[in-house]
């Protein structure tokens, strides 16, 4: 099928931005992106949909969340290609979460160190686990591994 007046199908979709099939359907169902159904109950996409889809795979390998990005994505005009000026605004908006996430892996990085050898923390201070000491009033050793839904492992 060839590509008509600016729509797309959910395989061309999938071709020109490299993104799975299933992929599009996921973002489709997060409210990322949009189509509508043919007579024939297949799905199209309007040229806004690859701009916004190459928008999706730039945040998110940047570390952004998909709900950030929906967020954010709503705040464009629905079914208009994404320009150089929104993009700006959307990059602009993602600046100080990016720039947050930096400065932690970087001081991450700077304390992994002093972690080798250290027992699994069995040190009283565990900077990276138990910065300060904030957990010495528990007593000594592990107290807490990874929390998942409110319970220690």
């Amino acid at each position: 099928m060839s590509r008509q007046n600016g729509v797309l199908t959910v395989g061309q979709l999938a071709a020109r931005s490299g993104v799975s099939v299933s992929a599009l359907h996921f973002y489709e169902s997060r409210g990322l992106i949009s189509s509508w159904r043919t007579t024939g109950n297949q799905r199209r996409y309007g040229s806004d949909a690859l701009r916004r889809v190459a928008i999706i795979k730039v945040a998110q390998r940047t570390g952004i969340g998909l709900e950030e990005i929906k967020a954010a994505l709503e705040t464009l005009p629905a079914n208009r290609i994404p320009t150089k000026r929104d993009w700006t605004q959307l990059s602009k908006s993602w600046r100080a979460t990016l720039n947050t996430r930096i400065e932690q892996l970087t001081a991450l990085r700077d304390q992994l160190d002093g972690c080798i050898g250290c027992g699994c923390l069995s040190l009283t201070d565990c900077p990276l686990r138990n910065p300060e000491d904030k957990m010495a009033e528990e007593g000594s050793g592990a107290r807490y591994l990874e929390v998942d839904s409110g319970q220690a492992d």
